[in-house]
């Protein structure tokens, strides 16, 4: 039986991104300058933080001016009123609430934290406070860095976006996919046969989570700065879906 590798390797010297600063061109720098490069086949996991950065997702708190709801969800959770505004207008529906926390379903789908908004490992330029929001198109902005990594390098390479989540009913953050592009993100299973010849109902397999969570040990969570890692040796036969096919539909979501 042979073996297949698949590797991870970390990108360093990837500099702080600012508003306006060329993603693509930056992470095709560190791609050559690393010797990894860029091959057929190679999944890049880029970090939220710098997509949104480059994109220029920022909130000053100083120019935002809470409503009603926001102080009273301030009242009952501790938070500041103007991110818990921030918060609201991220949303569609606000899930859950508890001491300096606001569980919340973003616009996108996602159900998170604080509607991902983030005030780690950001400037926060002439003193003023300010927040991080998500991309806003998430699996466009991985559309789009693939289009012109795979037009730099010359391969078919794909792409993945992700954030730290957590989760219900387990401690500790892991990596999810917000957006995708150039491989399959969910793979369906069902109808497949297990070792027994079991029909297999309800099998899908977060392929772009799995990978995305992968990529963030090597990432890390505080001052590590690598906000890119490469995965190669993988292949897949199901064909490519975006990110956004990870969203499970209100309906069918017995949790809410």
């Amino acid at each position: 039986m042979s073996l297949t590798p698949v590797s991870f390797f970390a990108l360093p010297g990837i500099p702080l991104v600012e508003p306006g600063d060329d993603l693509a061109t930056i992470l095709a720098k560190a791609l050559s300058e690393s010797k990894v490069g860029l091959c057929d086949g190679d999944v890049l996991v880029v970090a939220q933080k710098i997509v949104s950065k480059a994109e220029g997702c920022y909130v000053k708190l100083d120019d935002v001016k809470p409503s009603k709801r926001a102080v009273e969800i301030a009242q009952r959770t501790g938070k500041d009123e103007r991110r818990v505004e921030v918060i609201l207008s991220e949303s569609d529906e606000i899930v859950k609430l508890g001491p300096q926390l606001v569980i919340a379903a973003h616009k996108l789908g996602f159900v998170m934290a604080n509607a991902g908004i983030d005030e780690s490992n950001i400037n926060h330029e002439d003193g003023a406070d300010r927040v991080l929001l998500l991309p806003r198109d998430p699996d466009g902005s991985a559309a789009e860095l693939k289009r012109r990594l795979d037009a730099t390098f010359g391969v078919s390479a794909a792409v993945i976006i992700n954030d730290s989540f957590g989760r219900p009913w387990r401690n500790g953050v892991v990596g999810v996919a917000l957006g995708a592009a150039g491989l399959p993100s969910l793979v369906d299973r069902r109808g497949a046969r297990d070792l027994f010849g079991r029909e297999l109902r309800v099998t899908e397999i977060a392929v772009a989570d799995e990978l995305a969570s992968a990529a963030s040990l090597l990432m890390g969570q505080a001052d590590e700065a690598i906000p890119a890692v490469l995965a190669r040796g993988l292949h897949f036969e199901a064909p490519s879906r975006p990110a956004a096919a990870l969203v499970r539909d209100r309906e069918r979501d017995l949790f809410r």
